[in-house]
């Protein structure tokens, strides 16, 4: 899994997209909507697979922070500036 705040403000990780690239059917955001009895719009979540965040403007903060969790549990958190 791995998630992306698009505002980073240095104190906490507000994921505005999370994706689960290497999830195969039944997994990631399936297991989730049946975890939380969730409605989620499926064709959004499409959207959400790959290793390539959508499209996103330049906030307040001016920077993102990229979070990645792998099947182990390990985390690692990558924070980048962002220009105009």
């Amino acid at each position: 899994m791995w998630s992306l705040d698009t505002d980073y403000d240095e104190r906490s990780l507000l994921p505005h997209q999370v994706f689960f690239p290497l999830a195969g059917k039944g997994e990631g955001w399936e297991t989730l909507k049946k975890d939380i009895r969730a409605e989620l719009d499926e064709d959004a979540l499409e959207a959400f697979h790959g290793t390539v965040s959508l499209p996103f403007a330049a906030d307040e903060n001016r920077k993102a922070a990229v979070k990645i969790v792998d099947d182990r549990g390990i985390e690692s958190l990558r924070i980048v500036g962002l220009e105009d």
